[in-house]
C-alpha cells in the first residue's frame, strides 16, 4: 500500500520546482567550492598539502550540512504544499489507504529526494576534486562519510519539519522553524551536543554515536507523526 501512495506522491511532483532544488543544492555547496579553490588555490593546497581530498571535503561539510537542514525544510514543505494547494488532504485520506501509509509514503519521498542530493553532492564532489588536479585516490570513505552520515543524523529534524508541514496549512511556521535550525547550525561549535540541528556537523570519535541517536531518534520522531497524523482532523 506504501508503494502505491509513494507512487502517486511521485506523480504529484514530476513537475514541480523540488526537482530544481534537488539539483540545486549540491550544484550549489560544489559551486561555491570551485569558486573557493579557484581564488585561493595555491594558500588552500598549501595548507592541505598533506591530504588535498580530505581539505576539500572539510570545506565542502561547512556548506553542505546548513544546505542540507535548508533543504528538509523546503523539501518538506514542499511535499506538503502539493496537498495544501488543492485542498486535496480530506480527498486523499477518503481513499481505501491508511493514514499512516500515507504519512509513511510523504517521509520515504523526501528522505529519496534528500538521498538524490546527497548522491549528487559526492559525484559533484569528485568531479571537482578531479579538476582541481588532486588525482584519483579519492578517500571514498569520507566522501560517503561527508555526503550521508549528515543525512542519517538529520533524520529527527526530518521527521519534524514534515509533521509541521503536514499538519499545518499555513507553511509560515513551518519554513521559519526550519530557517531558524539551519541558522542555528552556523553556530554549531558554541550549542549544546542535545541540540538536533547540530548533530550532522558532529565530527571525531563521537561522529558515529549522534549517527546513530540521528538514525533512532528520527524513528522514534516518524512513529510520534505517525500517531498524531492518524488522530488529527487534517482539513
Amino acid at each position: 500500500m506504501i508503494g502505491r501512495v509513494l507512487a502517486a506522491d511521485f506523480l504529484k511532483i514530476r513537475r514541480k520546482m523540488i526537482w530544481g532544488l534537488v539539483f540545486l543544492g549540491p550544484f550549489g555547496v560544489v559551486a561555491l567550492q570551485a569558486v573557493n579553490f579557484g581564488l585561493r588555490y595555491d594558500y588552500l593546497t598549501k595548507q592541505y598539502a598533506s591530504d588535498l581530498w580530505g581539505g576539500l571535503l572539510e570545506n565542502m561539510q561547512f556548506l553542505s550540512v546548513p544546505a542540507l537542514l535548508l533543504g528538509i525544510t523546503l523539501v518538506t514543505s514542499m511535499i506538503a504544499g502539493v496537498e495544501h494547494q488543492m485542498n486535496a488532504w480530506k480527498q486523499l485520506l477518503a481513499l481505501p489507504v491508511s493514514r499512516k501509509s500515507v504519512f509513511t509514503a510523504k517521509f520515504l519521498l523526501s528522505l529519496l529526494l534528500l538521498l538524490v542530493s546527497c548522491t549528487l553532492l559526492a559525484g559533484g564532489a569528485m568531479i571537482l576534486g578531479w579538476g582541481l588536479g588532486f588525482g584519483t585516490d579519492i578517500p571514498y570513505g569520507k566522501l560517503a562519510k561527508l555526503c550521508f552520515s549528515p543525512l542519517i543524523a538529520s533524520l529527527p529534524v526530518l521527521a519534524l519539519q514534515l509533521w509541521l508541514s503536514i499538519t499545518m496549512r499555513n507553511q509560515a511556521l513551518p519554513l521559519t522553524a526550519g530557517i531558524l535550525g539551519t541558522v542555528l547550525t552556523l553556530f554549531g561549535p558554541v550549542l549544546p551536543d542535545w541540540v538536533i540541528w547540530k548533530w550532522p556537523l558532529l565530527q571525531g570519535d563521537d561522529a558515529g554515536d549522534y549517527v546513530r541517536l540521528g538514525a533512532g531518534l528520527g524513528v522514534a520522531l516518524l512513529a510520534a507523526g505517525l500517531v498524531d497524523f492518524t488522530r488529527r482532523d487534517v482539513k
